[in-house]
């Protein structure tokens, strides 16, 4: 979470109205934060370290707290269908955010067939129009995903 900003949670009380609290968090947006987590899921999945460490920073920039417009959650910016489908009941607890993306991305590559670009459009655009199409969605903002990712896999491979 941006150090800029402050988070308000709304907390009713019987007869006295609403109360605001302010709820300090960590600074999470420190790259290196995450990677006993990575490492971990990226071993057990055999998923290269640097392309998870890569989607975290092109899907949430490392705020375990992120929420996108179209409801995606956590690091990993889990949908809640997908959080399900991967057992992960708390999107916003980094362990299981992550875990839960890497198995995700690890099911595209098998289905993708290790296609890591058609792979990082599904996980993206969702893998029923990837498969439909056979080829990237010619959606701006996939094209931007896969080539952020891929830049900052380079970057984080050096």
């Amino acid at each position: 979470m941006d150090p800029k900003f402050k988070l308000y949670l709304r907390e009713s009380k019987e007869d006295v109205g609403v109360e605001i609290r302010t709820l300090s968090l960590p600074n999470t947006k420190d790259p290196t934060h995450y990677d006993s987590l990575i490492s971990e899921f990226s071993q057990k999945y055999k998923v290269d370290f640097a392309l998870i460490k890569a989607m975290i920073q092109a899907e949430s920039g490392f705020n375990p707290l992120a929420i996108s417009r179209k409801g995606a959650k956590g690091l990993m910016q889990l949908m809640p269908e997908t959080a399900l489908r991967m057992n992960v009941s708390n999107v916003f607890n980094p362990k299981e955010n992550i875990e839960g993306g890497v198995r995700h991305f690890k099911y595209l590559l098998s289905l993708f067939n290790n296609d890591l670009r058609l792979s990082l459009a599904a996980y993206n655009a969702g893998e029923n129009l990837v498969s439909e199409l056979r080829s990237i969605p010619p959606y701006r903002e996939t094209l931007d995903y896969v080539r952020k990712v891929l830049n900052y896999y380079q970057a984080y491979k050096h």
